[in-house]
């Protein structure tokens, strides 16, 4: 992961959209580790993006454990909106992709009214599953490539929004592309975000599982929480072996001392 505060990536971004150059945001939380763990083209997926920052506070944890930390936790719903005033502000325009039909379009509604004089140069809502045929990827990267984006927020879950802006760098090199994942429902209001407390303290986990019990009690519960536990008690377990192989190498320096 990329040690950079929410303020620094738009930095980053911003600096190279000056320069041409564009590129890649993969914002992993749990459940993104867990699939990357377990599959290396998934973890390739991840690593060869541009910018990796963590979505989820327990790699915030995870990274303070490891002795790597990180300044804070940077998630596609804050970034959704950061992007969006950088875009306003510079006359870049913008793309939403994703969600339910209807969702995009009013979540380009709310950032606009936030964001003056943003310019949201097109919004797409594919139909469910439309990756599953080349048919389908082949009408939602025409859309996108037609409107010339400089940003683009791609809502689609990992790994598909991932997979599909992969091949959409190809066809445009100078813009960048976030995998925000449910950021444009967020943005939209059509499903609500957790309070600002909540978030601080790594509970928007629990907020959303009461929200949405049907959809995530199976991911948060049986999938992604042992893996998180594993992955904290893991961290722990290397620093506190590596603090001890640096113990063992500064003894014989002290024995041999007169």
């Amino acid at each position: 992961m990329d040690a950079l505060t929410e303020a620094e990536v738009v930095e980053r971004v911003a600096t190279a959209l000056e320069a041409g150059r564009g590129g890649r945001i993969v914002t992993p939380n749990v459940d993104i580790c867990r699939a990357a763990a377990a599959d290396p083209q998934l973890r390739r997926l991840v690593c060869s993006a541009d910018l990796v920052v963590p979505d989820g506070m327990p790699l915030v944890w995870a990274a303070r454990l490891l002795g790597t930390p990180v300044p804070e936790r940077v998630t596609g719903a804050d970034l959704i909106w950061s992007l969006s005033g950088l875009a306003a502000r510079r006359g870049w325009p913008v793309y939403l992709l994703g969600g339910p039909p209807g969702v995009a379009r009013k979540a380009a509604g709310a950032l606009r009214r936030r964001h003056s004089g943003l310019r949201v140069c097109g919004v797409d809502a594919p139909p469910y599953r439309f990756d599953a045929t080349p048919e389908g990827i082949a009408r939602a990267r025409r859309k996108v490539v037609a409107a010339r984006p400089r940003i683009v927020f791609v809502g689609l879950g990992f790994p598909r929004q991932d997979r599909l802006i992969a091949s959409l760098r190809e066809e445009l090199p100078q813009a960048w592309f976030v995998g925000c994942g449910a950021a444009i429902a967020f943005a939209a209001g059509s499903v609500a975000r957790a309070p600002e407390w909540l978030r601080r303290i790594g509970l928007e986990w629990a907020f959303r599982l009461l929200t949405e019990p049907g959809r995530l009690a199976r991911r948060y519960l049986i999938d992604d929480l042992p893996f998180a536990a594993g992955l904290l008690v893991g961290c722990l377990s290397t620093r506190l072996r590596s603090g001890l192989q640096a113990l063992r190498r500064r003894r014989p320096e002290r024995l041999s001392s007169p």
